[in-house]
């Protein structure tokens, strides 16, 4: 890992300078929960409150994020040397949970607009458990538990995120809701899947935020030193080629190990002292970029809401009254058009399923004796003997044939699967445009303020999460029985059964590569579908809530008269002042 400074060692910043600016920070935040409260911008003045008093306080979140099932909660026990979050084989983590430093171990909870409150250790499950707390059905605005913990003194807090892929749409969602407050993140995969595509999206999504990222290979307990090896080279290709830059060191480790005390310590030193660097030389510059984002991102929320405050007492009360019951009666039409929308990209799912599958077929039909003839080939210089040497080199074959047969056609395969794609996600957005275009003709200007909410470009284009499945896990013998297995059918010439084992795998191989573009571009769709469908009722919800607040308080001054409309705008004007010199 490369920590980012906190300053340039050429700069002539001094920490002075330094101390200012993080000042500057802490009040430009504070002055906009200020103005987000004069306007009753509750979300925006409570993101900015909390900002601020992390800022203040020097507390930055390392966030754990990954696949259902990676062990991030029991990895966040080990770091900090205790069980303190439950963990066990159904869903867990259903709202993040910070793990941050304090000189007791204990928990609370914040349930809704309530403030937090003080909770049992024993009792976190009920809040962050899926089988407790069922999607968040108790409303669980936030959890933080306290550690007394020298890793986390220095300001770094630990963030529980929840598991992608699980059932629970919710949990996923939850995780992309955080995303904007992480500093950093611990990316924990493992051997078997390595990384799975939702996670690399995810991935991606922080990568554009922020610089450091730890990746870490959770549970090596649990696969040989091959599968380590392979799952680790994996996993370092696709990231770096999906973020566009290198990264450091991939940290095999075993948190169960760790927290019983068993087991070799792997990299586990190594992940400590990179934890340990992130917090001297890179804590306060991580601080300072999420103070930055936070005033950037929240500003732009704020401007949006005064500009709606500005209209609202400039138009008379009825004529905003009428375009507020316009847009009520819209969010039903929103949610018909909506699906009607899912039936259009439905059908362009099938279309481009049965595309896909047409091409797959004429494929099979015509590599797979030719797969089978080389692979034949292949296997007469394989020495037999030792069963399961024989049985590592049959596999090793299978794979390097299936590679040399398949990659060339999905290299070729892919170019159509992107135009394909392009046209379609093209068509989804255009759709999506269309529904808003007749939404601000009902008299909803405002939408037209929202920087490329429907920008294919920028929110809706998937990239492509295409990888050539080795399926390592499947090239080694899966258990003691089996290897013993192999020694026999080696000892008593049974090398054929292996062979043959062998021709199955590659065979499996190749149908399961040979659709693999096909599931790739149904995958993108899916999610272009779903971020378009997030979007609407997105903005729908903002600006419905923004315009309501405003004409309660234009109804209030244009019921005063003039002088009470004109210190309004006056009062407006001040405020956007403000929000430009922040």
């Amino acid at each position: 890992m490369k920590p980012v400074s906190a300053t340039n060692p050429t700069s002539t910043v001094t920490p002075n300078d330094e101390a200012t600016r993080e000042g500057a920070r802490e009040q430009a935040l504070a002055r906009l929960a200020e103005l987000a409260a004069e306007f009753d911008a509750e979300r925006v003045r409570d993101e900015a409150l909390a900002l601020a008093e992390r800022v203040a306080e020097g507390r930055f979140y390392v966030a754990c994020v990954g696949q259902f099932k990676r062990g991030k909660s029991t990895l966040i026990n080990a770091l900090v040397g205790r069980r303190l979050l439950p963990s066990a084989v159904v869903p867990l983590t259903t709202v993040p949970t910070v793990v941050r430093f304090g000189a007791e171990a204990r928990a609370r909870v914040r349930l809704g607009r309530e403030g937090w409150q003080e909770i049992s250790l024993d009792s976190l499950e009920d809040y962050v458990s899926e089988e407790r707390n069922p999607e968040n059905a108790k409303q669980v605005a936030g959890v933080e538990v306290f550690a007394p913990c020298a890793l986390l003194a220095g300001g770094m807090c630990l963030v529980d995120t929840p598991g992608l892929g699980s059932v629970f749409a919710g949990n996923t969602a939850a995780t992309q809701a955080f995303v904007p407050h992480i500093d950093a993140a611990l990316v924990v995969v493992g051997a078997d899947p390595p990384i799975a595509g939702e996670e690399l999206a995810l991935v991606e999504e922080v990568g554009r935020q922020v610089t450091e990222l730890l990746v870490v290979l959770n549970k090596s307990d649990r696969a040989s030193e091959e599968e380590r090896a392979a799952a680790r080279a994996f996993t370092q290709r696709v990231l770096e080629k999906r973020l566009g830059r290198s990264l450091g060191p991939i940290y095999e480790v075993s948190a169960a190990e760790r927290l019983t005390g068993s087991g070799p310590e792997r990299d586990w030193i190594r992940l400590a002292e990179a934890l340990e660097a992130l917090v001297a030389e890179s804590g306060r510059g991580l601080l300072r970029a999420a103070g930055e984002r936070g005033v950037r991102r929240l500003g732009e929320q704020m401007a949006a809401i005064l500009g709606e405050e500005r209209d609202a007492l400039l138009r008379p009360v009825a004529e905003s009254e009428r375009r507020i019951a316009a847009l009520r009666s819209t969010l039903g039409d929103t949610e018909r058009s909506l699906r009607e929308l899912g039936f259009l990209l439905t059908a362009e799912q099938h279309r481009l399923s049965d595309l896909f599958l047409g091409h797959r077929k004429e494929f099979l039909g015509r590599e797979r004796p030719a797969t089978e003839a080389e692979f034949a080939k292949a296997m007469e210089s394989v020495p037999r003997g030792f069963g399961p040497r024989f049985r590592r080199a049959a596999m090793q074959q299978a794979q390097a044939v299936v590679a040399r047969r398949v990659l060339p056609w999905l290299e070729a395969e892919q170019k159509i699967a992107e135009r394909e794609y392009r046209d379609a996600a093209a068509r989804f957005v255009a759709l999506g445009n269309e529904f808003l275009t007749r939404l601000a003709a009902s008299g909803v200007a405002e939408l037209a303020r929202l920087p490329n909410a429907l920008d294919a470009e920028s929110g809706f284009r998937v990239r492509s999460r295409f990888a050539f499945q080795e399926l390592i896990h499947v090239a080694r013998p899966a258990s003691p029985v089996r290897y013993m297995a192999d020694v026999l059918l080696g000892v008593f010439g049974g090398a054929g059964v292996i062979e043959g084992d062998a021709r199955g795998f590659l065979l499996h191989l190749l149908e399961t590569n040979s659709a693999r573009v096909q599931a790739d571009v149904l995958e993108r769709v899916q999610e272009s579908r779903s971020r378009l469908e997030v979007e609407i009722r997105k903005l729908l919800h903002e600006v419905v809530r923004a315009a309501e607040h405003a004409l309660e308080r234009a109804r209030t001054a244009q019921a005063e008269g003039a002088p009470a409309v004109e210190g309004a705008l006056a009062r407006i004007r001040t405020a956007e002042s403000e929000l430009r010199a922040i």
